[in-house]
């Protein structure tokens, strides 16, 4: 009998899905007295040796004590988890607290001792390290902090799980047996491990997806037409390298293939395995279709079937039962709702959509998670001819429709390492995990460039996500620290695309221009101007210039160091013809291929021909599926550093021919008008900027002054009293002093008899201030008086301020010393809930409130990142002499910052953190208002185990 199960309810949030190393899922859940059949058949297929590593010694079968002890827990001191696949236990583990001598033992014993079970056949999918980071987070919730593991020594698979974790540990051996101890407390080594095999498992469970060796589509209609059929006849007339199967359970008995294809009417009569599905039968199909797939061991699933969270409440819980019925069998989901994937490969070829075009192959990867969104990025992809001067096709291409399972983020986790692909485009509707999804861009724009259209829309009907309280242009802000090339339209999204991956990078802002009409040249100058970047002076060759004339210009340009990019401007010659068009284009193209170290942008206007020209000109190179050898690809282009959204209604552009690459050519990107080339330079400039920043993006100083002991008492008393409260002055005066933050104190006024005696302890000169919500932080309403150098002066201050907004209770009046003038500031923290603790800066007063300019970094913020924090607002120039005035001190504003993202870094229970305001001075600053919020914090799933969403 349990004797103390009763302790504790289920722990239901202890369940979850996690993705294997193989890239296959398993669900991860606490072990109860019901599984007492699911044991003893697992115990039966695990061998005879595994049995014997497990418990030392011959161990053939369980008894009904052994089963009786490993099904009964108490959820705290006694805990066992099994990974399960099809519901039934792939592999268990359990911990059971002791004490300090190895005997059972409760809290508040701190440690307790492991052990695992994998069944042969799992072996090498990773499933005793994600058992091992579940278990460990379990462990300490429950107050355990140390674990112990005996392994045998010829155990080295065990023995590698727990020394490849990461954690701080410390090995012996005794007795024939390595005793291994290690605390559980992440590191930042277990963190990195954690998120490598995270990386690596992701990775892999998309790839099953995107290059599969077999595809059935289930749901095929008898007769043309129809969704089924559609993705049928798509995938075949792409070529698909693999095999194809064509599946309906209306398919007459007799019948063996349809249009050549291989004809089943259920996936279990296939003949060997199917990696991928493709669903199309009608939705109330869906379920029975997944159960077909999972039992016959298909990986994954494209479901482009409609009718579930989109279509309302009932079909919300449809898709997560769709979703947890894919899970159980191991499955991921494209969709459901999707449009469908693509992989233009040379070895793959699969167009497993509703597209009815293979897009041109090349080294872009999409991601939509419309349907709408990506048949407009594919085709407006297509009209530039995968480029308007030669192939920049696409490489994959993932819609992912309701998004129920895979996201944006594993895509993300795909492309980061797939050698073909060298861009990132990706158009989303919302961001799930934002916090995650940022991690994941910085690394992943670290290697090769990411362009994000970013719609304001929430999360996808059905998910169960926290939703980030931060204003949208804060989360986009904090996307482009994180290297995100962050465009408004999808038009800017192909265009900056192409240009990211026909061109390498500049080295600057410095744009040089080149062209035969003044007027165009004209506008591509006040162009870059509007953009940030530096032009020189266009260059008129006038309209009578030859090929030629271009070329020597080109080439000049290229040649200046003065210039880091070249944009040539292009307007016909009447009675031109494509014989003159050609002739540019290989002018062009030469002259670029000699040095090909900057880039070269073509803005052409009303020229449809030299579009195509520009493609024709590389004719000569032979027709290639892959690299040639020698040519440098956008991979060598974007070597990772060392150390380190709306629809529009542009006209689309004219079709082009598509032309192979040639040898040690750059392909030219050519705009039908100049804001759009330059806007995309510009996205180029500050992406190049950001890449050379993150080779060294600084450190988080340490402050020798800090308390961080004495701050972690106070706050654990002061939440002692509540789960939430603000701070008073004296509490926020206290907790900021152990950080190093000294606020200028201000004593209450009530009375001017009392105001006289606040000024008295302080000291003239003193202000006197309105801290009513509406005069708070409102001097321009007058609700300020300043330089008070006597009691006469203060008295009739107060006077002044009575006669204009009432009785002391309404204005409810303080007294402060005066500090030195300055330049008022605001900082501010905030943790937000998917985010992450976000650190912001900007200048006190209504104009930037209404401008909203203010600029944010994730927490913890470095020193380079406190300093460009500082510099990046619209206002900075006031701090740094604008106009006369006298610089302030902002290395004392850094070093602020610094400090206030130091505490809530360290203390996650410091939610919210406001300094306002700061006036920095020529020499020093000074905080004269301060308020402090203080939560539990909330739970921080990068921290955790590695786990699906929940839906």
């Amino acid at each position: 009998m349990q004797t103390s199960s009763d302790r504790h309810e289920y722990p239901a949030h202890w369940e979850a899905d996690v993705v294997l190393r193989d890239g296959g899922t398993a669900r991860i859940r606490p072990i109860t007295v019901d599984d007492a059949d699911r044991l003893v058949s697992f115990y039966e297929q695990v061998s005879d040796e595994s049995k014997y590593y497990r418990f030392f010694a011959p161990y053939p079968r369980l008894s009904a004590k052994d089963v009786h002890r490993f099904t009964h827990h108490d959820f705290v001191d006694r805990v066992g988890l099994a990974a399960t696949v099809g519901g039934e236990f792939i592999a268990t583990v359990r911990y059971d607290r002791i004490s300090a001598d190895g005997r059972a033992a409760s809290a508040p014993a701190d440690e307790a001792e492991v052990a695992f079970l994998v069944q042969d056949a799992h072996q090498g999918r990773g499933v005793a390290s994600a058992l091992l980071e579940h278990i460990a987070a379990v462990a300490r919730e429950r107050g355990i902090r140390r674990f112990a593991a005996e392994v045998l020594p010829a155990n080295n698979k065990m023995i590698k799980v727990f020394t490849d974790a990461g954690y701080t540990q410390k090995r012996s051996f005794e007795d024939g047996v390595v005793r291994l101890e290690f605390d559980l407390e992440p590191t930042d080594r277990s963190l990195a491990v954690q998120r490598a095999r995270e990386q690596r498992a992701e990775a892999r469970s998309v790839r099953r997806l995107l290059v599969p060796g077999s595809v059935a589509v289930v749901g095929v209609g008898r007769s043309p037409g129809g969704v089924g059929r559609s993705v049928l006849d798509n995938i075949r007339d792409a070529g698909f390298t693999g095999g194809l199967y064509a599946v309906n359970k209306a398919f007459p008995e007799d019948r063996k293939d349809l249009d050549g294809v291989p004809a089943h009417r259920s996936v279990r009569e296939i003949e060997g395995p199917v990696d991928l599905a493709v669903v199309a039968v009608p939705v109330e199909h869906v379920l029975e279709v997944v159960t077909e797939c999972g039992e016959h061991g298909v990986q994954g699933l494209v479901v482009v079937t409609a009718g579930y969270a989109e279509s309302g409440p009932e079909g919300r819980e449809r898709q997560r039962e769709l979703v947890r019925h894919a899970r159980t069998y191991g499955m991921r989901i494209i969709g459901p709702n999707a449009f469908g994937v693509i992989n233009t490969a040379a070895d793959v070829r699969l167009n497993a959509s509703l597209a009815p075009e293979m897009p041109r192959p090349g080294r872009i990867g999409l991601f939509a998670q419309s349907g709408a969104i990506g048949i407009a990025l594919l085709s407006r992809l297509h009209r530039r001819g995968g480029g308007v001067t030669g192939v920049t096709g696409v490489s994959t291409f993932v819609s992912s429709g309701n998004r129920a399972d895979v996201s944006g983020n594993d895509v993300l986790q795909y492309w980061f390492d797939d050698p073909d692909t060298d861009v990132a485009l990706m158009y989303l509707e919302s961001i799930g995990n934002p916090r995650k999804f940022t991690r994941l861009a910085r690394r992943t724009a670290a290697a090769k460039p990411l362009v994000v259209v970013q719609g304001a829309g929430s999360a996808p009907q059905g998910h169960a996500v926290r939703a980030t309280r931060l204003p949208h242009a804060t989360v986009s802000a904090l996307l482009r620290q994180a290297g995100v090339i962050r465009v408004e339209t999808i038009t800017e999204l192909v265009d900056t695309g192409l240009l990211l991956a026909r061109q390498p990078l500049p080295n600057g802002p410095r744009v040089a221009i080149v062209g035969n009409s003044e007027s165009l040249g004209l506008l591509t100058y006040d162009a870059c101007l509007s953009e940030g970047l530096r032009p020189l002076a266009p260059l008129d060759l006038t309209t009578a210039a030859t090929a030629g004339d271009f070329h020597r210009a080109l080439s000049e340009a290229l040649a200046d160091e003065a210039c880091d990019a070249v944009v040539v401007t292009a307007i016909p010659a009447v009675g031109e013809g494509s014989a003159e068009d050609a002739a540019l284009a290989e002018a062009l193209r030469s002259a670029a291929a000699a040095v090909p170290g900057k880039p070269v942008l073509v803005v052409h206007v009303e020229l449809g021909g030299l579009a195509e020209a520009l493609s024709a000109a590389m004719s000569t190179a032979p027709q290639v599926a892959s690299k040639t050898p020698g040519t440098e690809s956008g991979a060598d282009r974007y070597r990772p550093a060392e150390g380190a959204p709306r629809p529009d209604t542009a006209e689309p552009e004219p079709a082009v021919t598509e032309m192979p690459v040639p040898e040690g050519g750059g392909l030219i990107p050519a705009f039908p008008a100049a804001e759009r080339a330059v806007r995309a330079l510009s996205e180029a400039v500050k992406y190049a900027q950001w890449r050379r920043e993150a080779v060294d993006p600084g450190r988080v100083p340490e402050f020798e002054d800090i308390d961080e002991k004495g701050a972690a008492g106070l706050i654990g008393r002061l939440l002692a009293r509540g789960q939430g409260l603000t701070l008073g002055v004296d509490d926020t005066c206290d907790l900021l002093g152990k950080y190093g933050v000294d606020v200028h104190r201000a004593l209450p006024a009530p009375t001017p008899d009392a105001a006289a005696e606040a000024a008295r302890t302080l000291g003239y000169p003193v202000a006197l201030k309105a801290t009513a919500p509406h005069l708070r932080h409102r001097a321009d309403l007058g609700g300020v008086r300043l330089d008070l150098a006597d009691e006469d002066q203060l008295r009739r201050a107060y006077a002044e301020l009575g006669e204009l907004f009432g009785t002391p209770e309404e204005l409810r009046p303080v007294v402060q010393r005066m500090a030195p003038r300055g330049v008022d500031t605001v900082v501010r923290a905030v943790i937000d809930p998917a985010a992450g603790a976000v650190l912001s800066f900007g200048l006190a007063g209504a104009a930037s409130q209404l401008l909203g300019d203010t600029a944010h970094r994730l927490v913890p913020v470095t020193d380079r990142e406190a300093a460009s924090l500082v510099r990046s607002i619209r206002t900075a120039p006031l701090l740094f002499g604008w106009r006369g005035s006298t610089p302030v001190d902002t290395p004392a504003l850094e070093e602020l910052m610094l400090r206030v993202s130091r505490l809530v870094d360290d203390h996650p229970e410091v939610v919210a953190v406001t300094l306002e305001p700061v006036v920095v001075a020529a020499h020093g600053l000074s905080v004269l208002g301060a308020s402090v919020r203080l939560a539990p914090p909330p739970a921080r799933d990068d921290l955790g185990p590695r786990t699906l969403p929940v839906y």
